[in-house]
């Protein structure tokens, strides 16, 4: 066997702690942190057949199949199952317009085969697909070349982040990015990888979680001498907070962003969960759009995706940025990069199509597929009400409305005992509280201190997610494991 120091006492060994890319020990996402491997270890032990004081894990994240909060819905299934295997298109079980988006869908790949490459912008139908959605939603029509299919949210954030770099990977020539506190951490976690700089701006707890526009300037002028601001990101409906942004609040943003020069970042991919009365999406294409000739030049980059909605399709890995107002030679350099994954998967990509183009009155699958979606979205709604006034319900807890996505962040007042124990084991108070939470109930909730809080608050984010049965059952143990932390504290 080779001497492992290669006979000198150094390493032969490349890639080690000290030598590995720095921008892979900066990386932190703390939704799959601690808590999440704690979580994975309970349910092995579950399995092992260790006594616990219940029978299962619940993860509170967002993914509505895996917490049995949505079934598929059955057209998209079915495309899915005959791109696969082609014979069953013979099959008089499947419905005539399934068999049709087959078709259009083969006669454009290479060999009629779901496995040959597509373009690597993504496949011409599915681009014009929703190209075709963006125009009926907004009323302005959309052109097919502005939009790039991708592998999920999660990497289109990474694509159009990487592009608002700079080329100084240090001090005040760096690009800042302004992201909402709270966030979704996956915008502070790649901003970490690319050694970008964060302008956090606080959203508005008091207000439902509503943007202020004093607060992005204080936000934006306190970085300014150790960055180059370059873009806002916009969550709407947010994660984790649950708000829906008004007409004039998003109006109002594109304003700032235009007079301070910020590519606008509007992550919409919860665009079709809105639960509370009086609320309704306004996407920021179409607020721009409104606002006229003057803002022609404006940049807004648009992001959405199939994991959430009604199809809640994560693991399909299907999503889409969508480009405003960017020249035909900036965007050749956005399809270069893109380039470099040869294509997007092209069960994310059909998927990203059926979301954008759902059965329509008069097909086949219409019935069924309204069917499907309605029951989806009047459960959501019922326990987004639930959620709140439970939430509510408990002392020492303050939740705003679930005005849409999938989630509430709730304050809760911790005790100073409380805060101290978490200290003396060197957490955050709501980690703490998170911790025995999920030893006392097998709940896994997200940690304020995960998304981002205005320093001396605590949170944390849970779904609406599971099924009615199991939210009233976990809703239950959460009380008892609440009244008993705050007694417990509290003496």
């Amino acid at each position: 066997m080779a001497d492992a120091e290669g006979g000198s006492g150094v390493s032969a060994k490349i890639i080690t702690s000290e030598t590995i890319n720095p921008a892979y020990k900066r990386i932190k996402y703390g939704l799959r942190g601690p808590l999440d491997q704690r979580s994975q270890v309970i349910e092995e032990e579950l399995a092992q057949g260790q006594a616990k004081p219940f029978t299962e894990v619940v993860k509170h994240i967002g993914d509505p199949q895996g917490l049995q909060g949505q079934k598929p819905i059955t057209f998209m299934r079915q495309v899915l199952c005959l791109l696969t295997y082609p014979d069953l298109l013979q099959d008089e079980r499947f419905p005539s317009d399934v068999k049709k988006r087959v078709r259009e869908i083969l006669s454009e790949k290479n060999g009629g085969t779901i496995s040959s490459y597509t373009s690597s912008q993504g496949l011409k139908i599915v681009r014009q697909q929703i190209a075709d959605f963006i125009s009926t939603r907004d009323g302005y029509p959309e052109d097919l070349s502005n939009i790039y299919l991708t592998n999920g949210g999660g990497e289109a954030i990474r694509i159009v982040l990487k592009a608002l770099m700079t080329a100084d990977q240090e001090g005040p020539g760096r690009a800042g990015v302004m992201i909402p506190i709270p966030e979704y951490p996956l915008y502070s976690g790649r901003l970490l990888e690319l050694n970008g700089y964060q302008i956090p701006y606080f959203l508005n707890e008091d207000d439902n979680w509503q943007l202020e526009m004093g607060e992005l300037q204080r936000a934006l002028n306190s970085s300014r001498p150790h960055c180059v601001p370059r873009a806002l990101v916009l969550i709407n409906p947010g994660n984790p907070t649950g708000q829906v942004l008004t007409y004039e609040n998003i109006r109002e943003v594109i304003k700032f962003c235009h007079r301070e020069r910020l590519v606008l970042f509007a992550d919409e991919v919860y665009q079709d969960n809105i639960y509370a009365d009086g609320c309704a999406f306004h996407s920021c294409r179409k607020v721009l759009h409104d606002l006229g000739e003057e803002y022609r030049d404006f940049q807004l980059v648009s992001l959405h995706c199939s994991a959430k909605s009604h199809f809640g399709e994560c693991a399909l890995r299907g999503g889409y940025y969508q480009l405003t107002g960017f020249d035909e030679d900036v965007k050749s350099f956005f399809h270069n990069r893109m380039t470099l994954y040869s294509c997007p998967n092209i069960y994310g990509q059909v998927a990203m199509g059926i979301v954008c183009q759902p059965p329509k009155p008069g097909d086949d699958s219409y019935a069924l597929y309204d069917k499907e979606r309605t029951a989806i979205q009047k459960s959501m709604k019922e326990k987004a009400g639930m959620t709140t006034r439970f939430l509510n319900s408990l002392a020492g807890i303050q939740c705003n409305t679930v005005q849409g996505a999938m989630y509430a962040f709730p304050r809760v007042l911790l005790p100073d005992k409380a805060i101290q124990a978490a200290k003396d084991q060197g957490l955050t108070p709501d980690s703490l509280y998170a911790s025995e939470l999920l030893e006392a109930t097998g709940q896994f909730v997200a940690p304020g201190s995960v998304m981002g809080q205005k320093e001396g608050t605590y949170h944390f984010r849970i779904t609406i997610i599971p099924p009615l049965e199991k939210t009233v059952h976990q809703y239950e143990q959460f009380k008892r494991f609440h009244e008993d932390f705050m007694k417990k504290y509290e003496g």
